[in-house]
């Protein structure tokens, strides 16, 4: 008897694994508010451990964790409401387009899109954010990186294509800006984390990119 078996794809590596668990967590943190159970996960989750290596990131994730155990949710969802989807126009609006030629729906978004559209990828129906927004743009990282039904994981020179692409150019602005703005309380932490992660990201690029020139 015949029988068509599809393999089974390996695991990821330690480091790209936790790698994409970030980037989840960054995509849910930017698209929205952490609920009760959330908070709770990342007051008790453990210390990233960086060796010294990467001081900020470690002191980032331990700041988060600590807010954590003692934010409200509620607080946190108004605080998250206000940031970013105020009345008119919202304090920060985190989306490439805004950032890279200073209108929203604009160039970069069409040129994402078909980035996007020759990977696979596609935005779904009912989400409410375009994909240009930061926390859409993490998601679509951590995808390149562990793959999803009917979408192959990429190879870093992809990964790093993308990003250089459509994060690189604007997400510390757009971090800054969150950090900055009025009544960032919890989330001047999360920009502090995405900040520190999205930072460590750019540098390994530069060095794959440079290795292999």
């Amino acid at each position: 008897m015949n029988v068509n078996t599809v393999p089974a794809p390996m695991p990821l590596p330690g480091e790209d694994q936790a790698r994409a668990d970030l980037y989840a967590l960054l995509a849910s943190l930017l698209l929205r508010a952490p609920d009760a159970g959330l908070l709770d996960a990342l007051s008790t989750a453990d210390p990233i451990l960086s060796a010294g290596m990467d001081p900020a990131l470690e002191q980032a994730w331990e700041a988060l964790s600590l807010a954590s155990g003692v934010m409200d949710p509620d607080a946190v969802q108004e605080e998250f409401d206000a940031l970013f989807v105020a009345i008119g126009t919202p304090p920060v609006n985190p989306y490439g387009s805004r950032y890279l030629s200073g209108f929203m729906n604009d160039t970069p978004l069409a040129e994402l899109r078909g980035a996007l559209a020759r990977f696979g990828i596609r935005r779904m129906r009912g989400v409410g954010e375009f994909e240009d927004h930061l926390g859409a743009l993490c998601e679509t990282m951590r995808v390149l990186i562990t793959g999803a039904p009917g979408i192959a994981r990429q190879p870093v020179g992809q990964q790093e294509a993308f990003f250089g692409a459509h994060i690189a150019p604007w997400y510390a602005r757009c971090l800054d800006d969150i950090a900055g703005a009025e009544g960032a309380n919890y989330y001047r932490l999360v920009a502090r984390l995405a900040g520190a992660f999205l930072d460590i990201e750019a540098q390994a690029f530069a060095v794959e990119a440079a290795a292999r020139d």
